[in-house]
């Protein structure tokens, strides 16, 4: 196994939910959104979604911008503030460019104006959802390193930090006031606790580690 390789597992079932406070048109992207190979989850308002949602399973948000209560784009804040990260697909009925602007500032994925396509729309969802695999991926992978990084002892950690900044054995034992033998067995010991099969890999990992997920 490398280094970053995720537990392998079923791959769950993706979750689209539609949140839009006119029946029928949830009803009609919820259809639309059905024939993909996820679980549709139709909501009537920003504040049933907050309820509803489960953070664990791969998802994406297609969110009306006008809706009475909590409008989409003050969901939108609000997930920010929470930190719940979901990529965002817009929906309004209005062309407003200044709004979908501040959407997209904010991190929304795209900002669709009705009337759109069915296919523009299903398009969208699937690179949302995409998307978000991949960013739950990268979080695994990165946890799984800090994980293993913190079974480490300091002088592997020293000897680790100057590892990945290409020193060789010899000068890391200069560098820290010991022998090139220990410089090998602390090395070997980072190697086997990491579960990394080669340098590179070792330095590729603890780079993607200090990345934002």
């Amino acid at each position: 196994m490398s280094l970053t390789d995720p537990v392998a597992s079923p791959s769950p079932i993706p979750v689209v939910y539609v949140v839009d406070d006119d029946p029928v048109a949830r009803k009609s992207v919820s259809f639309l959104v059905g024939i993909l190979d996820v679980e549709v989850c139709p909501l009537e308002s920003a504040e049933s979604f907050l309820a509803a949602y489960r953070p664990g399973l791969p998802n994406c948000l297609i969110l009306d911008v006008r809706m009475p209560g909590m409008s989409g784009m003050e969901l939108q804040s609000e997930l920010l503030r929470r930190q719940i990260d979901i990529p965002i697909i817009f929906v309004s009925g209005h062309g407003d460019i200044p709004m979908a602007v501040r959407a997209m500032q904010s991190g929304a994925l795209d900002f669709l104006t009705k009337p759109y396509s069915d296919q523009d729309l299903l398009e969208r969802v699937q690179k949302a959802l995409r998307l978000d695999v991949e960013r739950k991926q990268r979080r695994r992978q990165q946890a799984a390193v800090r994980a293993r990084l913190a079974l480490l002892t300091q002088r592997e950690v020293d000897v680790l930090q100057l590892v990945v900044k290409g020193m060789t054995n010899k000068e890391i034992a200069q560098s820290l006031t010991i022998s090139v033998k220990t410089v090998e067995t602390h090395r070997a010991r980072v190697m086997e606790k990491m579960r990394a099969e080669s340098l590179a890999g070792l330095c590729a990992a603890i780079q993607a580690a200090q990345q934002p997920a």
